[in-house]
This record gives C-alpha cells, sequence and structure tokens, in this order.
C-alpha cells in the first residue's frame, strides 16, 4: 500500500484533463509526509452544482468555490491516519488558472495542497497564520517545480475564488 492512499472520486461531466490520480497523490505526499508517513484522503472533483450547493451547506456562501477541506475528527486512532475529505471545482479551478494567468496543473496542485493543509489543521484566518499557510504553499509548490502563487502580476481573487 502506498504511503498516501488517495481514494479518488470523480463527479465531473467530463474527465478529460483532469489531474490523475497518481499526480493527486503525488502532491499530497509531498504535502502530508512532514506530517504523517501514512494517510488517505479522499478526492472529489466536482462541477459548479455541487461545490455550490455544499458551499452554501457547509459554509453559508451562495456560490462555487475552488477548494473545500473535511478534516476527518478522529475518536480512535486510525492506521493509515484519515485526514479527510477534498472536493474540488473542476470549473472554478481551471477559471481562476486562466484569470490568473497561470498553468493550469499548478493551480491544481495548489488547491491540493491547500486543501490538504486544511486538513492537517492550518488555517488562514489571522494574518500570522495566513502568511505561515501561504509560506507552506509556496515552499511545497516549489519542490514540485511550480511558482509561487502569490507573488507576481496575478489579479485578486474574487469572492468566488476564495481558498478554503
Amino acid at each position: 500500500m502506498p504511503p498516501i492512499l488517495v481514494d479518488l472520486q470523480i463527479a465531473c461531466r467530463d474527465p478529460q484533463g483532469l489531474p490523475t490520480v497518481d499526480t493527486l497523490q503525488h502532491w499530497l505526499q509531498t504535502t502530508v509526509n512532514q506530517h504523517h508517513h501514512t494517510a488517505e484522503v479522499t478526492i472529489r472533483l466536482v462541477d459548479e452544482a455541487e461545490s455550490l450547493q455544499l458551499n452554501r451547506d457547509y459554509r453559508g456562501k451562495a456560490y462555487p468555490t475552488n477548494v473545500l477541506s473535511f478534516p476527518y475528527e478522529a475518536t480512535v486512532v486510525l492506521t493509515p491516519c484519515l485526514l479527510g475529505d477534498l472536493v474540488i471545482c473542476r470549473q472554478v479551478v481551471e477559471r481562476e488558472a486562466c484569470e490568473q494567468q497561470k498553468p493550469l496543473m499548478a493551480h491544481w496542485a495548489h488547491m491540493v495542497i491547500h486543501g490538504s493543509l486544511h486538513l492537517l489543521g492550518y488555517h488562514h484566518d489571522t494574518d500570522p497564520a495566513a502568511e505561515e499557510m501561504e509560506s507552506l504553499e509556496a515552499a511545497i509548490l516549489h519542490t514540485l517545480g511550480y511558482a509561487n502563487p502569490y507573488c507576481g502580476e496575478n489579479p485578486p481573487m474574487d469572492q468566488s475564488s476564495s481558498y478554503e
């Protein structure tokens, strides 16, 4: 069994052009390995309607978002460690990559890393926490050969592009 197990659920109408399970596993491995040597994460790739519904139900926000993180709250210690679920909206990721003039796979990687850090307990609800999380994201992306998503002339994200 691989150290990081990915349960991939594709709920998009068109699965063409999505990251492969091996790619998702590599991104997760790079992110999670410093915290857990074995772990399991479910990644569900969805269309805007499902993202909107989940964002409305769980966050009270009436728009689809790029990534939602649902940490598993264990009452017992399990092996491998169940980290939780990530729900990533294909259309939002593709639109953001285009608007921000970022390579699509780099933005997919960023969403997986960002969501995974949430599963590990990181957050961005205060300036110091946001700086720490953004620094970690940039370092992990650099390790993977991608640019820092917080540098450059990328336009600021609007409400439909909030990282969660």
